[in-house]
């Protein structure tokens, strides 16, 4: 298994970069992709320590969405802020990661990503439409870290 650095090559990172900046044209929303080698304890506790680390609880209208994944343990999350979780139905979340999984399965990471930040995209549009004031609260790249 690649670690972090390498499970994207060069134009897949600026594909899924392009992806977030597209998905964000129709929201005020913020999309953020965090990957690393290992998941320290538990995915839904490292997922939220992340989360808050890069400050996605920090939006405006706390609509961040995190896609974390750690591709040597083979786990992935994604956490929506209180904004976006108070109006998406429960299973949204999961449906999300079972449509990026069944990509992740044929080691296509960039597709699955890409289709997830999509889908995330047009929810946080249903709620959070553009607004003519929107600043990019969160940068776009993806973060890494080699744990």
């Amino acid at each position: 298994m690649p670690n972090a650095r390498q499970i994207l090559n060069s134009q897949e990172d600026r594909r899924i970069v392009e992806a977030i900046k597209q998905a964000e044209l129709n929201t005020s929303g913020e999309i953020k992709v965090h990957i690393e080698n290992h998941c320290r304890g538990q995915v839904e506790e490292r997922s939220l320590f992340v989360f808050n680390r890069l400050k996605m609880n920090e939006t405006q209208q706390r609509n961040g969405v995190l896609i974390y994944l750690a591709v040597k343990d083979h786990k992935f999350a994604i956490l929506g802020d209180e904004g976006i979780n108070n109006v998406v139905g429960d299973g949204f979340w999961n449906d999300v990661k079972d449509l990026m999984l069944s990509y992740f399965k044929e080691g296509h990471f960039a597709e699955g990503l890409e289709q997830g930040i999509q889908r995330c995209g047009e929810k946080l549009n249903a709620y959070f439409p553009y607004q003519t004031d929107d600043v990019n609260e969160i940068p776009d790249e993806i973060s890494y870290e080699n744990n």
